[in-house]
C-alpha cells in the first residue's frame, strides 16, 4: 500500500503559526538525540504524516536582565526567525517544564526594541537547521545545530493541563515507533547545550 505524504505548504508560501497544531499554553515535548538522520527520516517517510516545511534556517534570539533573572525562574524569552518560510515569532517559555506560549509578530526589529527598552539584552543568539512534520495530532521537529548533531522532538501544544500525562506518554509510544528509546532522551534546552560549549 502506498504511503500518502501530504505537503501543507511548499517552501515558498509559509503557513502561518495559527495551525492547530500549535495552539495552547502547555506543550508536552520529548528531545532525542538521533544516531542517524537517515534512519529517522526512513521511519516517517513510512508513517502518512504532512510536512509543513524543510530545511528552514531559524535564527533565535534570547532575551535576559543583565543578572539574568528570567534564566534564575526558569524562563525564556526568545525572538524566532525562519527562512525562507518568513515567520517570526516571539516565544516565552517556563517556570513549568510544559509551559510554552508563541505568537506570530511581523517585525523582529521592533519586537526586540521593545525588550530592550523593558531593560532586557540579548544573553545567547544561536541558529538551527529545522523541519517540521505533522503525525496526527502531534508535530515532530527535526533539528541539526552545529557543534550539537541531530535530534527529533515529539511534541503537542493543548490547553488541557490535564492531559499532560497522557500525551507524553502518547509521545513515547511514537518515539519509540522511531527505534527511540529513553538513553537517547535529552532533557537539556538547545540553549543549555549552546551555552554549556
Amino acid at each position: 500500500m502506498r504511503t500518502k505524504r501530504k505537503v501543507s505548504q511548499s517552501k515558498r508560501e509559509p503557513q502561518p503559526m495559527s495551525h492547530e497544531h500549535f495552539k495552547g499554553q502547555f506543550e508536552v515535548e520529548l528531545k532525542y538525540r538521533l544516531a542517524c538522520r537517515d534512519a529517522f527520516l526512513a521511519v516517517l517517510n513510512s508513517l502518512e504524516h504532512e510536512i509543513m516545511f524543510e530545511d528552514n534556517i531559524e535564527s533565535d534570539c534570547y532575551f535576559d536582565t543583565p543578572t539574568q533573572q528570567l534564566l534564575a525562574q526558569n524562563k525564556s524569552v526568545c525572538i524566532r526567525e525562519c527562512q525562507p518560510s518568513g515567520i517570526k515569532l516571539w516565544i516565552v517559555k517556563g517556570p513549568e517544564a510544559d509551559r510554552c506560549e508563541a505568537t506570530n509578530i511581523t517585525d523582529t526589529n521592533s519586537a526586540k526594541s521593545m525588550l530592550k527598552t523593558m531593560g532586557y539584552q540579548v544573553c545567547l543568539e544561536m541558529q538551527k537547521q529545522r523541519s517540521i512534520y505533522f503525525v496526527g495530532k502531534f508535530h515532530i521537529t527535526l533539528d541539526h545545530l552545529a557543534g550539537l548533531g541531530d535530534f527529533a522532538e515529539f511534541a503537542i501544544m493543548t490547553d488541557d493541563e490535564n492531559s499532560l500525562e497522557i500525551y507524553r506518554a502518547e509521545l513515547v509510544d511514537l518515539a519509540a515507533h522511531f527505534g527511540l528509546t529513553q538513553e537517547q532522551l535529552e532533557h537539556r534546552s538547545y540553549r543549555s547545550m549552546q551555552e554549556a560549549k
